[in-house]
């Protein structure tokens, strides 16, 4: 089941940077005078890692994670993070090849071994006989933190490199905690040997390195920064949602994309939002959905909807919804598909690109319906559409179930066929083909995501004798980025 975290429109923040200076400084008064100790910071931000790790990795489809911690506190934040993993359902493995005897880390290794975690050598890991990405579906990288200086020393420098991609072998998607290893917290990767992860999680407030990361997916953990701090600091950070421990920030591009159009959040907008959060009451017996409950954002106001859809419906598939293309004649067809991804550019799904609904595509419109029985809750969208990159693709197509891949290369999605013994034999062909998980199934060219734009939204919410609220959404023409609501009658 997809699960997301709030992106919380970051780009209308001018976000902090933290040199190396500024972050000392940081955890020396969070750990003096502010009364914190070092294992609550270390509890807070392992939680917050494996709340973010949760969301980008489906524990069903990416169950297995290897941990690599380093001998600090970087590393100590990894092994909280490995047993909060293990406990949301993770098949987790830890590599931590240069333990402390100081018992806190000491207490962090009995507490995994309690759990049967197993631990495994740098050497283990360094066997370019053994893929990595044959054993793990991703790692998370919590070997040097803000403090690293300098070149990696062995066994690091062995394992910096292997999980490097190279022309025989591609390793795991990669989680950084805080600094991508081998980064200088300022200047980011000046050596060329550092990590290039695919996601990385900041704590407290990111560094000045991370300007520098160019991969898909970035995070802020840590929601225990008191006023006092973000005061003298002067830190401008987004808000964390709900009861989340972490918050997703837009990505570089994304920020310097919109952050000149967006203007500062005002307090009336943020107060809708959170009476919106608040009045998830029965849909039926309760207050509804109004003008002056709902947030002036529509997107904002979808991922309400939606985390609480994923969080309290009855349904096996909450992120299933309808969409609806037509042909060159204009004649409608309509068939469900699961939502695999949501930000501010919009609402992603994937398929075969050679289909019905593809073809239909290219005419560059569509319509997605979402539908909650159990909280008699709907959202229609229209908008319009794109084919995500290749990159992106390949992103989540490298996350899917091995056997998921093998069936989209073994089906030629519409296409009429003799039988449903075809479909077997093709299958069980690619099976013997792939038999070697070491060797990587290629996405098929003909095979990727599609991004819809939209261009109105429509929240439907019951309420008695059919007198149903319906709020509508659409682009206000004076004003771009920003969205006229309309309420319609039932």
């Amino acid at each position: 089941m997809l699960t997301t975290v709030p992106e919380e429109e970051s780009y209308e923040y001018q976000l902090t940077y933290l040199g190396q200076e500024e972050a000392v400084a940081i955890d020396e008064e969070l750990m003096g005078p502010l009364g914190f100790s070092v294992d609550q910071l270390m509890e807070l931000a392992g939680l917050s890692c494996a709340q973010a790790v949760y969301v980008e990795f489906n524990v069903t489809r990416n169950p297995r994670v290897l941990i690599i911690a380093g001998p600090g506190n970087n590393g100590g934040d990894g092994l909280v993070c490995a047993r909060h993993l293990y406990h949301f359902g993770y098949k987790v493995t830890v590599c931590y090849p240069k333990q402390t005897n100081k018992p806190l880390y000491k207490g962090l290794v009995a507490q995994l071994e309690s759990l049967n975690i197993p631990f495994v050598s740098a050497e283990d890991l360094q066997d370019r006989g053994r893929p990595l990405s044959s054993r793990f579906d991703f790692v998370v990288d919590a070997i040097f933190g803000f403090s690293f200086k300098g070149e990696p020393r062995p066994p690091f420098d062995g394992l910096l490199e292997r999980l490097k991609p190279h022309y025989d072998q591609t390793p795991p998607p990669i989680v950084s905690i805080d600094i991508p290893s081998g980064w200088d917290v300022e200047l980011g990767d000046v050596t060329g040997n550092g990590m290039r992860p695919d996601t990385l999680i900041s704590l407290t407030a990111p560094k000045k390195a991370a300007q520098f990361f160019e991969g898909n997916h970035h995070y802020l953990g840590g929601r225990f920064v008191p006023p006092a701090i973000m005061e003298k600091y002067k830190l401008q950070l987004p808000t964390y949602p709900g009861v989340w421990q972490c918050v997703r920030f837009f990505t570089k591009e994304d920020y310097e994309r919109h952050a000149a159009a967006a203007d500062a959040r005002d307090a009336a907008e943020a107060a809708a939002s959170a009476a919106a959060a608040a009045i998830r009451s029965d849909p039926v017996t309760g207050r509804g959905l109004t003008e002056a409950d709902a947030s002036t954002n529509p997107f904002r106001q979808f991922h309400d909807w939606f985390m609480h859809a994923a969080d309290h419906s009855t349904l096996r598939e909450p992120t299933a919804m309808a969409l609806a293309t037509a042909n060159p004649e204009g004649l409608p067809s309509v068939r469900m598909v699961l939502l695999k991804g949501y930000d501010r550019r919009g609402f992603t799904f994937f398929t075969n690109y050679q289909s019905r609904k593809a073809f239909e595509l290219t005419n560059g419109h569509a319509a997605l319906c979402l539908y909650w029985e159990d909280s008699d809750r709907q959202i229609r969208i229209e908008g319009l559409v794109e084919k995500l990159s290749p990159a992106e693709s390949d992103s989540y197509w490298r996350s899917r179930p091995r056997a998921s891949q093998l069936s989209a290369l073994v089906s030629d999605q519409s296409q009429v066929i003799e039988s449903r013994e075809v479909l077997e034999q093709r299958q069980r062909e690619l099976e013997q083909e792939y038999a070697d998980e070491s060797k990587p199934v290629p996405r098929p060219a003909d095979w990727g995501g599609f991004l819809v734009h939209p261009v109105m939204f429509e929240f439907w919410h019951g309420r008695r004798s059919r007198l149903h609220d319906r709020l509508r959404y659409r682009p206000n023409p004076d004003q771009p980025g920003k969205w006229i609501m309309e309420r319609l009658s039932p």
